[in-house]
């Protein structure tokens, strides 16, 4: 009987590489097989994020959720974010939970497991071992024509709200050639399209070789753009304080990089920003957004926004949206400051009413919903390139692609379709999604 492994991912797209590297590990060692179906699973993992408070506590419940599984002989793991904040806590908690791993030791899944057998207890590795992982990761096994591919791991900017330092520790680079090893037996599977992952993705330094040279992000973009195959390239996520002029003028020298990035600003207050220990200010940020634009002028930018840190004032959040105004953001994550454990800004006094903070969120999502319709109204009638992703999620006999500014695009079309590029004129524009149409082929005009 072929085992299987069901993993259920929270958080970012470093959790979603994870989740598929945990999967190879167990596949390569151990012969298992992925499911989504619980109920044939031998093995459950929750890959977590503890990045919001509501997304850790989710992760107990759905632990007990599943707890009467154990009954059949299933093990329960926990990895990610929340497992090295918590530790052998969580057994203790959860004493059903049998293994408990972090980000950087995903690697050692199928020796705990095997150790959590042959000891009959419960085995907890969360050590910070840099970059091992990588060196131990089976080839990877994808399917479509877009991947993740991760480059460093780990924060070294200790932002005061931000727990991500103290979960996966320091900023530690992946090789230089690793990077382009991997990338290049992706475009041998199929894979056009390439997301590069970081936690501050654009702080890359890599060895290059045997030498003690470092190459930056800007040189690894431009060396991972002439991989035969690969004709997309993303990244996330930036830092505004690490885009630096090399790496701003890659816009101009890599056709290959979507016009579209996420650069998190957080706030538009100078104050807010200082409290938060971002280390530049609205004026630097929107000094780099005009460097860029001035180099593509369509780039779509999306970013990040914590409404309601403490001691944000309705002058702070109007600033905020001011910023918002003059930026025209694509698209946001914005979120209520949640305290995290451990942090510096877990102990600031806040003074400010829930519902105040939930109306401010409320009126930016507004705002940035509004720039949404708006932007993609103004796509209406144009020709967009496309990477065909497979069927509409809304129609399952229909394609969906999506544009250099990640825009979803339904359309009619033939299944072989899937994994192509392909330019689409654009027809409607819907509220979070666009549709369009495929050229007809020329046909050759008899005499």
């Amino acid at each position: 009987m072929v085992k299987k492994v069901f993993i259920k991912t929270f958080g970012c797209q470093m959790n979603e590489y994870d989740s598929d590297k945990m999967a190879d590990v167990l596949r390569a060692a151990q012969g298992y097989e992925t499911t989504r179906n619980l109920d044939e699973a031998d093995l459950i993992l929750f890959n977590t994020c503890s990045v919001r408070e509501k997304a850790q506590e989710k992760v107990f419940s759905d632990l007990g959720r599943v707890k009467h599984l154990k009954a059949r002989g299933v093990r329960i793991g926990v990895g990610g974010c929340v497992a090295s904040q918590e530790g052998a806590q969580i057994i203790e908690r959860a004493p059903y939970v049998d293994l408990v791993f972090g980000p950087q030791t995903l690697h050692r899944l199928p020796e705990m497991l095997e150790q959590c057998e042959r000891l009959d207890r419960a085995q907890v590795d969360i050590s910070f071992p840099e970059i091992e992982k990588f060196d131990h990761l089976p080839p990877a096994r994808v399917e479509g024509a877009s991947a993740f591919v991760s480059v460093m791991e780990g924060c070294s900017k200790y932002c005061s709200y931000c727990v991500v330092p103290y979960t996966r520790g320091e900023e530690v680079s992946r090789p230089f050639d690793d990077v382009l090893v991997e990338v290049a037996g992706l475009a041998e599977q199929g894979v056009k399209e390439v997301t590069l992952l970081g936690q501050n993705v654009n702080a890359f330094r890599g060895r290059m070789g045997d030498t003690a040279e470092l190459a930056d992000f800007a040189l690894l973009l431009e060396y991972v753009a002439e991989i035969p195959g690969i004709e997309r390239i993303r990244f996330t996520t930036s830092h505004p304080n690490e885009f630096t002029p090399r790496l701003i003028g890659a816009y101009a020298r890599i056709p290959k990089l979507a016009s579209h990035l996420h650069l998190p600003v957080q706030h538009g207050s100078d104050r807010i920003l200082m409290a938060m220990k971002r280390g530049y200010t609205a004026m630097e940020y929107k000094s780099t957004v005009r460097k860029l634009r001035a180099i593509r002028p369509a780039l779509a930018l999306s970013s990040d926004f914590i409404v309601g840190f403490p001691g944000e004032t309705q002058d702070d959040f109007d600033k905020t949206m001011r910023l918002i105004d003059e930026i025209g953001f694509d698209n946001s994550f914005s979120f209520l400051f949640s305290p995290r454990p451990g942090t510096p800004a877990a102990s600031l006094h806040d003074a400010t009413p829930h519902a105040v903070k939930l109306r401010r969120l409320q009126q930016l999502q507004g705002v940035i919903d509004a720039n949404i319709q708006s932007l993609s109204a103004g796509l209406v009638g144009t020709v967009q390139r496309i990477l065909v992703e497979g069927a509409s999620r809304r129609d399952a006999a229909e394609l969906m692609g999506r544009t250099e500014c990640r825009r979803a695009v339904n359309f009619a079309g033939p299944p072989h379709l899937v994994g192509q590029m392909l330019d689409v004129t654009i027809t409607e524009a819907r509220p979070y999604t666009l549709r369009g149409a495929v050229p007809a082929p020329a046909t050759a005009r008899t005499v």
